[in-house]
Parts: C-alpha cells; sequence; structure tokens
C-alpha cells in the first residue's frame, strides 16, 4: 500500500521518524524551518541514559530504544560517536544514599543492569572524583552519542530511501478538511499527505492550537558548559541527584535565581575532548539566554565534584529549551477525533535516547504495523480524558 507523510521538524524526531517512515515504505516529506538539528537537538547533551528515567513506561521505552543505537551505527554505515562505557549517579549525603538505594531496587525490577557502589567503587568507575562523595550507581548499559550526527545521518538515509527533505520550509497552519488533517502551509504553499506527524518540539503547541488542540508542552531551558579540549578525562556519564530530583520537578513557574533554576551536575566529554558540563531546568518561556548565575553555579558544582577541573577553562556557554509535559512523558501516537494527525513531542531530556525507538514506533503505528512497544502511556488523549487541556 502506498501512502505518503509529512514529517514537520528536523531535529531527531523528525529525521529518525522520516528515516523509518521511508524505510517502512511511505512517500515521506520532511519539513524543516531552518536546518537539520537547528533547534533543541543540536543545543543539548549527548547522553544515552537509562538510570535518568522514570519508571514505568518511559523506563521501558528507553530500555528498547538503547539497544537500537548499536544497530543504526551498522544500518546507516557511519560513526554515531555512540559509546557504551556507563554512567554513574553521585550520592553527595545519606539522605541522597537512602533516594538513590531505593531507585536502584525499582529499576532493578524492570530489569535495568544497575547496583550501587561504595565511595572507593564510585572512584574507581570514575577517577577524580572529590572525598565528599559517599558513593554511587552504577549502570553499564548507558553511553552517549553525537546528536548532530544521528540528525544528518537519519536525515541522508531517508533521502536515500526517496525522502524529500526541505529546509528553510517553516510550516505556518494545518490544512484541514472535514475535521480531517490533510496537509500543511509553507510559505502559503500547500501541501497534501495522507498523514502529518508533527515532531516540532517546543513549537508543537503553536501549529495545532488554530484546531482547538491545546498541546500542553512548555520550554524548559537548559544550560550547558563546553571546556577546552583536555586528554581523556571522564570514563563514562556522571550524574548527581539533583540532576535527577530536577527533572522530577515539573512545575511549569518562572525560576528566580541559581537556586530555582534546578541546576543538577550532568557531564560527559566528547569526543574530540571538551567536556559538556549542565546543566539547568529552567520555566522562562522562549528565552535561550545563558545566564552568568546559573553558568557559575554549575561551573562551581564540577569543581566541588571534580577538584581538578579548578583550572580547565571554559570556552563557551549555550542553552536549548527542552519541550516538558506535565507527566513527564512525551506525546506520540495519533490525535482523537482528528484522522490524519499524528504527535512525536515532549520528550524532554529524553529526546536523544528515545528518538530512535520513537522513530520507529511512529512508523508502525503509521503504517498501520504491530508494534512491541505499548503506545497507549503515550497518547495524548491521556491529557483530554485527565482535564488537563
Amino acid at each position: 500500500m502506498s501512502y505518503s507523510v509529512i514529517v514537520v521538524g528536523g531535529g531527531i524526531i523528525g529525521t529518525s521518524s522520516a528515516y523509518y517512515l521511508s524505510k517502512a515504505g511511505a512517500d515521506v516529506t520532511l519539513l524543516e524551518a531552518k536546518d537539520i538539528a537547528s533547534g533543541t537537538s543540536g543545543a543539548c547533551d549527548q547522553h544515552v541514559l537509562l538510570q535518568s528515567k522514570k519508571p514505568g513506561p518511559v523506563l521501558e521505552l528507553a530500555v528498547e530504544g538503547k539497544k537500537l543505537y548499536p544497530e543504526l551505527e551498522a544500518e546507516l554505515h557511519t560513526d554515531l560517536e555512540y559509546r557504551s562505557g556507563g554512567g554513574i549517579i553521585l550520592m553527595e549525603s545519606e539522605k541522597e544514599r537512602e533516594l538513590l538505594t531505593q531507585k536502584v531496587a525499582q529499576m532493578q525490577e524492570y530489569g535495568v543492569d544497575v547496583t550501587t557502589l561504595s565511595a572507593q567503587g564510585a572512584k574507581e568507575k570514575q577517577p577524580g572524583l572529590a572525598n565528599h562523595i559517599l558513593g554511587s550507581t552504577w549502570c553499564p548499559d548507558e553511553g552517549k552519542v553525537n546528536s548532530f550526527n544521528v540528525c544528518f545521518s537519519m536525515a541522508q538515509a531517508a533521502e536515500r530511501l526517496g525522502a524529500t527533505i526541505r529546509l528553510g520550509s517553516p510550516v505556518t497552519e494545518l490544512i484541514t478538511e472535514q475535521d480531517r488533517v490533510i496537509g500543511v502551509k509553507v510559505h502559503g504553499e500547500k501541501l497534501y499527505a495522507d498523514a502529518v506527524l508533527v515532531t516540532a518540539g517546543v513549537w508543537t503547541p503553536a501549529l495545532t492550537k488554530p484546531l482547538g488542540i491545546d498541546v500542553p508542552i512548555v520550554p524548559r531551558r537548559g544550560q550547558i558548559l563546553v571546556s577546552e579540549k583536555i586528554p581523556p578525562f571522564l570514563k563514562r556519564s556522571v550524574l548527581s541527584y539533583a540532576y535527577i530530583a530536577a527533572k522530577g520537578k515539573n512545575t511549569a513557574e518562572p525560576s528566580d535565581g541559581a537556586d530555582a533554576a534546578g541546576v543538577g551536575l550532568v557531564m560527559e566529554q566528547t569526543e574530540s575532548g571538551n567536556l559538556l558540563i549542565g546543566g539547568s531546568r529552567e520555566f522562562v518561556g522562549f528565552n535561550t539566554e545563558t545566564t552568568s548565575e546559573v553558568t557559575s553555579a554549575i561551573g562551581q558544582a564540577a569543581v566541588k565534584t571534580f577538584p581538578e577541573l579548578a583550572n580547565v577553562r571554559i570556552i563557551r556557554s549555550f542553552s536549548g529549551l527542552r519541550p516538558n509535559t506535565p507527566d513527564g512523558k512525551a506525546i506520540m501516537g495519533p490525535v482523537e477525533n482528528i484522522p490524519g494527525l499524528y504527535l512525536a513531542a515532549g520528550h524532554e531530556g529524553d529526546g536523544i535516547a528515545l528518538a530512535p525507538i520513537t522513530g520507529k514506533l511512529m512508523a508502525d503505528v503509521i503504517s498501520g504495523q504491530h508494534s512491541s512497544v505499548d503506545i497507549r502511556p503515550f497518547l495524548f488523549d491521556r491529557f483530554q480524558n485527565s482535564g488537563v487541556v
């Protein structure tokens, strides 16, 4: 059966969806307002984590998604810079030790290979940790990937399979006919398709609202520091408990100062040697400026954790807007009562880890194929039924 799909958004969710849809035989057109990975996907860290996921459907999805990155490198014949070095969450107080021990037990129930380590065990996994660190968790199945490589490789692979990629093509309107979405408008031009998949992240609500669909996604700014290139230093992904705690606070209230900015340490080292040091979680609308107060707090957290970084230079900082939902789960699948419209957005800080499985899942749903993943916990209808929208 031949069918056409328009994918709106050229970030890691959109390019992944375009690839898997093309692979499934769809006639795909991907429309991006600017350039591939020019939004959130190009302004984030590069982690592929399990421990940062809430036990339940998100963690189950992450476990499935983790399996796809090694397959993709072989499938796409390119280096996505996927490295599986494992990850740790640091314990800096007895209370954090207690809470993380509980979290480890929960994750083990979902089949995740995660354990707790003593202070000495944590230092053996990651040398250079400060003496105040009481221990850590340890998950060998975590890693990192280059999100730019993933986005461009997915887009190029989709093109090889016949997809059309149009850059500099902002979608201004969803076209409807008899309550069905049948296409989009770009610069006044009308493009038609059997299905429209919106993967526009924080900009998704602006497209759906004219149809009376209030998608509860709000931007959540994350600030990140980039160090000068240094010799191999981080052997794995490093997170603080504060990072996990900040992620779990979903109240969309404006932040004021570093203490309210959800600062929690998350670190990795790129293949080129730069350290990516995050991060923060702030509800400040669409403001993408970095602030000295928050970047200073992130830097202080890094040096407190790794004292020998005190003399490493920071060469720049940047921020990105994570698409946040009230319950911390992405919105994926068809929209009830609006035939032809599909959503894949709201992944917050989980987009890098969940992109391949999301693209594969959306291809299955749109093409009518059976999927091994239960999509029901991620449907938009959950908000309509709960009275959130």
